[in-house]
Parts: C-alpha cells; structure tokens; sequence
C-alpha cells in the first residue's frame, strides 16, 4: 500500500460511517449527500488534526510496510471523524433553522 491509497482508504471510511450514524440515527441524518461530505470532512479534518501523533498514512508506511496497528487507530479515527461531524453538522442545521 502506499499513503495515498491509506488516505483514500481512511476518506472512505469516515463516508461510511457519517452514512451509517444518519441511517442509524434518523434525527442526525443530512440526506445522502450531505452525510457524504461531512463524512469527507470529517475524517480528513480529524486525521490531519490527530495524525500528528504518528498515525498519518506516512507514519504508517514509514517502515516500507503497513504497520496494521496504527492502521488500525487510523480507521478508527476516521470513523470517528466521519461520525461527529454528521452530529455537530446536522445541530447546527438545527440551530439555524
């Protein structure tokens, strides 16, 4: 793998889960294509905020392969990213409605 395939890898899956909390949860939900795009930015935003920490895809492949590990930590961060940024998106929908 290289680290943009592991960045690509980690977009996906904050969309998948910012698509899962608005299935899941119908009150957060901001319709197909809004979950999608928080799930990107989310994701991103908490990767690049984080990843510092020594998670980011090139701190992943720093050996020449894939530490599963922090691999591991990076999709859960992402999913994590991809959730709340459903959450806080669809509140402030809500506050300035």
């Amino acid at each position: 793998m290289t680290d943009t395939l592991i960045s690509l890898i980690s977009i996906v899956i904050g969309i998948i889960a910012a698509n899962l909390t608005g299935l899941v949860f119908k009150k957060y939900t901001l319709k197909i294509i809004g979950n999608t795009i928080a799930g990107v930015f989310g994701s991103i935003l908490l990767i690049k905020s984080f990843g510092r920490l020594g998670f980011d895809p090139k701190a992943i492949m720093q050996s020449g392969s894939v530490d599963y590990n922090l691999f591991t930590l990076n999709a859960m961060v992402s999913f994590c990213g991809g959730v709340l940024a459903v959450i806080l998106l669809s509140k402030l929908r809500a506050k300035t409605n």
